[in-house]
């Protein structure tokens, strides 16, 4: 028989990635009853966050910001102010109020920045808890299809060549161990959407993180991205997205994968286009046969941009993983 106290356990949740589509999808998931663990990357090198990287010699805050911000209990305009960005200053121009509070937090913590996560959590009155994939920030390089090697998380899209494998440096990067018994302690894994060269497969080239996941009997699920990045994943099926996954982690790590089958109006299409980017091909026949369970649903919004629809997909993820935490009971 269960205990009161059995009944009242809020399944734990581990999400891994970094960019908006992460931030988009937590801003759902927090009005679930679940315990959330995210997991973000620390490869970005580019804007805000690569100038505070070099000049600060810290990891980059920006990944991290946006996932605070969308699991922060806040009011609306301190959401707004941390989102803020400056458009014009000396040594001010470009840079997010957000990603100053973080690095001046980790001075403070006397250049720890794990410290200074867990502090601004706190802070913010954060529902869950926000981990950095490593305690330092890592380099991302790729190899390209023709043998050549670019380096830095935000130059890899520009290099318009088809990438064949991306990979860390230092290569034996140290995850937090908190990060670890985070996923070996959950009853999900989440993976998605975002960025899959440079946001999604960093955490999973941190050895310890990728065992981790492989090894866990946590119900696995990727949510798959609605349009292809132009640089990235030109012409990927959800198909392409998952054997990308199984080439660098070397294992089918999903149960459940979960696709937009809705239609993306003609215009938006359009709108998209013109940057090189397009709906992602559903060849889910072919992914069913490889083993994994589809889910299928009308899963977009179109405002200013097209992302994920948080509650319809945060009400998926939540059925799932208690559909399957009553079958191992």
């Amino acid at each position: 028989m269960k205990t009161a106290g059995q009944q009242l356990e809020r399944p734990r949740i581990v999400v891994m990635g970094g960019g908006t589509g992460l931030s988009v999808m937590l801003r759902g998931l927090k009005q679930k009853p679940l315990d959330i663990t995210a997991i973000v990357t620390v490869a970005d090198d580019g804007g805000s966050s690569g100038i505070l990287r070099n000049e600060l010699q810290m990891p980059p805050p920006g990944d991290i910001r946006n996932v605070l911000t969308a699991l922060a209990d806040v009011e609306p305009l301190m959401a707004d102010l941390l989102k803020y960005r400056f458009a014009s200053g000396s040594g001010l121009a470009g840079h997010s109020l957000g990603n100053l509070i973080l690095a001046a937090m980790t001075d403070i913590s006397d250049g720890d920045f794990v410290t200074a996560v867990r502090e601004l959590c706190r802070v913010f009155a954060v529902r869950g808890r926000v981990l950095p994939a490593a305690g330092e920030g890592v380099i991302l390089h790729a190899e390209m299809e023709d043998g050549s090697i670019v380096t830095g998380e935000s130059k890899i899209p520009e290099a318009g060549m088809r990438i064949k494998r991306v990979y860390l440096e230092p290569d034996h990067v140290e995850p937090l161990p908190e990060a670890v018994e985070a996923i070996q302690k959950a009853d999900a894994i989440l993976i998605g959407p975002g960025s899959l060269y440079t946001s999604i497969l960093p955490n999973l080239l941190v050895p310890k993180l990728a065992e981790a996941v492989v090894s866990s009997d946590a119900v696995k699920i990727f949510v798959c991205n609605v349009m292809t990045q132009p640089g990235e994943t030109d012409n990927y099926s959800v198909g392409d997205h998952l054997q990308a996954i199984v080439d660098h982690v070397g294992h089918q790590l999903f149960d459940y994968v979960i696709v937009n089958n809705g239609e993306i109006p003609a215009q938006v299409q359009e709108k998209y286009a013109e940057q090189g980017a397009r709906p992602v091909q559903l060849d889910l026949g072919p992914v069913s046969e490889r083993g994994y369970k589809v889910v299928a649903d009308t899963l977009v919004l179109f405002r200013t941009y097209l992302r994920h629809d948080a509650d319809k997909l945060s009400q998926h993820i939540y059925q799932l993983v208690q559909n399957w935490m009553f079958r191992r009971r």
